[in-house]
């Protein structure tokens, strides 16, 4: 089995440190080192987490000169905007029937 085919978009972003890269690479592309300057863990530790980040897709990994500088490839992250949307539109109509609700219990105060 390919490593890749062992790996998906939600097993990398399950970990709060991974979570925390993607976010920060979000902003700004950052080379290896910053990343593992901005964690209290070992940088073998922020390697393996970027391996799996690049391992899904999320992360890419270009030299530019001497270092190598991780940057996001956020249309893998639609894959998790697309499975939330169904979840989002759920809640949206919930809070739409409990607004509805608590106006009419508003206006049979009055």
């Amino acid at each position: 089995m390919a490593v890749a085919a062992r790996r998906d978009t939600f097993q990398a972003i399950a970990d709060p440190t991974r979570r925390n890269i993607i976010s920060m690479v979000a902003q700004q592309p950052m080379n290896l080192n910053t990343i593992a300057e901005k964690f209290d863990v070992s940088r073998p530790a922020i390697s393996q987490h970027i391996k799996i980040l690049t391992e899904c897709g999320l992360v890419v990994i270009k030299p530019l000169g001497r270092e190598r500088f991780c940057y996001i490839q956020a249309d893998k992250l639609k894959e998790v905007n697309d499975w939330l949307e169904p979840f989002k539109k759920m809640w949206e109509e919930r809070f739409d029937r409990l607004e509805e609700l608590l106006n009419e219990m508003k206006k049979q105060k009055k």
